[in-house]
């Protein structure tokens, strides 16, 4: 009599290694780091104590003092992210941007110009009707710092790099290291696109809050697709539409 076949042997399925505790604080203490406040607030100790004001004798916000900052501000973030990753023996390249770029992403960040301009005047519109206290900036500060075409240009140049270059790395670097260590990308991107909405609370409660969730809206695609270049082609092209339009119509 024949016997039946015994079940087979299912192979043991590997549990991912437990993140240690000292492996989580490091990995806390670089997001902290790289959350964009310290490297900021140091850029901008070493221009003051070289003499350079963050406003004008009028108030308004100096134009060569937030370009420098910003820029100053990105190279710093930047390379401190670049050290981290090879300290942990990681590429930025790979962590950040996948194995190549491809036309399809190109594609998306390119929808995601117009795609990131309808969710903000959507956020805004709701945020107006359900909650206008939350507009108490009248006059967006950053629109003084476009007075010339000199001026637009620069600017131009400073949000492109600063917002949807440094911005995007430094939202990658974030969800990585969340997802890695520090509870998961959905957490990550809850935080760190609050962290992104204060950013902006100079233009306004409302602009905060609908930052935020153009923040999140970012960081989704990039835990989507696993590279920040659609996320930072449309971030960029956001930017300098928003300067065309401070340029054209003279209004934030």
């Amino acid at each position: 009599m024949l016997e039946p076949a015994a079940d087979p042997i299912e192979p043991p399925v590997a549990s991912p290694p437990a993140v240690l505790p000292l492996d989580r604080a490091a990995a806390a203490l670089e997001v902290i780091l790289c959350s964009g406040f310290p490297t900021q607030f140091v850029v901008a100790s070493v221009l003051t104590t070289f003499g350079m004001r963050m406003r004008l004798a009028d108030g308004r916000l100096s134009p060569t003092f937030v370009f420098s900052l910003t820029l100053a501000d990105t190279l710093l973030l930047v390379g401190l992210i670049a050290f981290f990753f090879r300290a942990h023996r990681e590429s930025l390249r790979l962590e950040l941007f996948g194995s190549r770029a491809t036309a399809r992403d190109v594609a998306l960040g390119l929808v995601l110009i117009p795609a990131s301009f309808g969710l903000i005047v959507i956020v805004l519109l709701l945020l107006g009707v359900s909650a206008p206290a939350l507009h108490n900036v009248a006059h967006n500060p950053l629109t003084d710092l476009v007075k010339t075409r000199t001026d637009a240009i620069l600017f131009a140049l400073v949000v492109m790099i600063a917002g949807g270059v440094r911005e995007e790395i430094q939202r990658g670097f974030v969800l990585r290291r969340f997802e890695q260590y520090l509870g998961g990308g959905a957490a990550g991107l809850v935080i760190f696109s609050a962290l992104f909405g204060l950013g902006h609370v100079e233009q306004g409660y409302d602009v905060a809050l609908a930052t935020a969730v153009l923040g999140a809206f970012w960081g989704v695609v990039y835990l989507t697709r696993r590279t920040v270049l659609p996320a930072m082609i449309g971030h960029a092209g956001f930017n300098l539409a928003q300067v065309i339009k401070f340029v054209a119509l003279g209004t934030g």
